[in-house]
Protein backbone atom coordinates (compact mmCIF):
# COMPACT_ATOMS: atom_id res chain seq x y z
CA UNK A 1 0.00 0.00 0.00
CA UNK A 2 0.82 3.60 -0.30
CA UNK A 3 -1.05 6.95 0.00
CA UNK A 4 -1.38 8.39 -3.83
CA UNK A 5 -3.82 8.98 -6.55
CA UNK A 6 -2.28 7.44 -9.77
CA UNK A 7 -3.44 7.67 -12.80
CA UNK A 8 -3.62 6.56 -16.55
CA UNK A 9 -1.41 5.10 -18.19
CA UNK A 10 -0.03 2.22 -15.94
CA UNK A 11 1.72 1.10 -18.53
CA UNK A 12 3.65 1.52 -22.00
CA UNK A 13 5.03 0.12 -24.46
CA UNK A 14 8.63 -0.15 -23.84
CA UNK A 15 7.18 -2.33 -20.35
CA UNK A 16 9.68 -0.23 -18.07
CA UNK A 17 8.56 2.69 -15.35
CA UNK A 18 8.46 5.47 -17.36
CA UNK A 19 6.09 8.22 -18.06
CA UNK A 20 3.18 7.36 -20.03
CA UNK A 21 0.94 10.00 -20.86
CA UNK A 22 -2.54 9.69 -22.08
CA UNK A 23 -4.03 11.85 -24.25
CA UNK A 24 -6.31 13.55 -21.51
CA UNK A 25 -2.88 13.69 -19.11
CA UNK A 26 -4.04 17.34 -18.20
CA UNK A 27 -7.47 15.96 -16.50
CA UNK A 28 -6.38 13.07 -15.55
CA UNK A 29 -3.71 14.81 -12.92
CA UNK A 30 -6.65 17.90 -12.43
CA UNK A 31 -8.77 14.71 -11.01
CA UNK A 32 -5.98 13.38 -8.99
CA UNK A 33 -4.79 16.49 -7.42
CA UNK A 34 -8.50 17.83 -6.62
CA UNK A 35 -8.19 14.69 -4.43
CA UNK A 36 -5.02 14.71 -2.72
CA UNK A 37 -4.89 18.31 -1.97
CA UNK A 38 -7.39 17.56 0.64
CA UNK A 39 -5.20 15.04 1.86
CA UNK A 40 -2.71 16.72 4.09
CA UNK A 41 -0.31 13.74 4.48
CA UNK A 42 -0.99 12.70 0.83
CA UNK A 43 -0.14 15.70 -0.73
CA UNK A 44 3.12 16.12 1.17
CA UNK A 45 4.13 13.63 -1.03
CA UNK A 46 6.16 11.06 1.26
CA UNK A 47 3.97 9.28 3.04
CA UNK A 48 5.33 5.48 4.26
CA UNK A 49 9.07 6.89 5.28
CA UNK A 50 9.34 3.85 7.19
CA UNK A 51 8.23 1.53 4.61
CA UNK A 52 9.56 2.96 1.29
CA UNK A 53 12.37 6.10 2.18
CA UNK A 54 12.79 6.91 -1.45
CA UNK A 55 9.47 6.80 -2.32
CA UNK A 56 8.05 10.40 -3.01
CA UNK A 57 5.37 11.61 -5.04
CA UNK A 58 4.75 15.24 -6.11
CA UNK A 59 2.02 16.47 -4.71
CA UNK A 60 0.69 13.57 -3.80
CA UNK A 61 -0.23 11.82 -7.25
CA UNK A 62 1.91 10.00 -9.67
CA UNK A 63 1.32 8.66 -13.46
CA UNK A 64 0.96 4.64 -12.99
CA UNK A 65 3.47 3.97 -15.08
CA UNK A 66 6.14 5.97 -13.99
CA UNK A 67 5.34 4.47 -10.59
CA UNK A 68 5.49 0.72 -11.53
CA UNK A 69 4.62 -0.65 -15.08
CA UNK A 70 0.90 -2.75 -14.53
CA UNK A 71 0.25 -4.32 -18.35
CA UNK A 72 -3.44 -4.96 -19.12
CA UNK A 73 -4.74 -3.01 -15.34
CA UNK A 74 -8.46 -2.21 -15.24
CA UNK A 75 -7.28 1.42 -15.11
CA UNK A 76 -5.87 1.32 -18.53
CA UNK A 77 -9.07 -1.00 -20.07
CA UNK A 78 -11.74 0.97 -18.96
CA UNK A 79 -9.90 3.99 -20.10
CA UNK A 80 -9.17 2.74 -23.54
CA UNK A 81 -12.53 1.07 -23.91
CA UNK A 82 -14.92 2.50 -22.30
CA UNK A 83 -14.43 6.01 -22.19
CA UNK A 84 -14.04 5.89 -18.71
CA UNK A 85 -11.80 8.26 -16.90
CA UNK A 86 -10.63 6.12 -13.70
CA UNK A 87 -7.70 6.87 -11.41
CA UNK A 88 -6.55 4.38 -8.35
CA UNK A 89 -6.64 5.48 -4.92
CA UNK A 90 -4.09 3.99 -2.51
CA UNK A 91 -5.57 4.87 0.79
CA UNK A 92 -2.84 3.95 2.91
CA UNK A 93 0.99 2.29 4.00
CA UNK A 94 -0.80 -0.90 5.36
CA UNK A 95 -3.20 -2.15 2.81
CA UNK A 96 -5.56 -4.20 5.59
CA UNK A 97 -5.98 -1.20 8.49
CA UNK A 98 -7.64 -3.08 11.29
CA UNK A 99 -11.20 -2.14 11.77
CA UNK A 100 -11.10 0.35 14.89
CA UNK A 101 -8.62 2.19 12.28
CA UNK A 102 -11.04 3.15 9.84
CA UNK A 103 -12.59 6.15 11.37
CA UNK A 104 -9.37 7.23 10.92
CA UNK A 105 -9.17 6.77 7.39
CA UNK A 106 -13.11 8.51 6.82
CA UNK A 107 -11.68 11.34 8.81
CA UNK A 108 -8.46 11.57 6.80
CA UNK A 109 -10.34 11.30 2.76
CA UNK A 110 -14.08 12.93 3.75
CA UNK A 111 -12.68 16.07 2.18
CA UNK A 112 -10.79 14.49 -0.69
CA UNK A 113 -14.11 12.50 -1.57
CA UNK A 114 -16.04 15.07 -1.48
CA UNK A 115 -13.85 17.37 -3.33
CA UNK A 116 -13.15 14.70 -5.85
CA UNK A 117 -17.20 13.81 -6.67
CA UNK A 118 -17.63 18.21 -7.07
CA UNK A 119 -15.14 17.50 -10.15
CA UNK A 120 -18.17 15.49 -12.24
Amino acid sequence: GSLVVNYPFDDDEQGIAIYSKSPDDAVFQQLALAYSKENAKMYQGSPCKDMYPTEYFPHGITNGAQWYNVPGGMQDWNYLHTNCFEVTIELGCVKYPKAEELPKYWAQNRRSLLQFMKQV
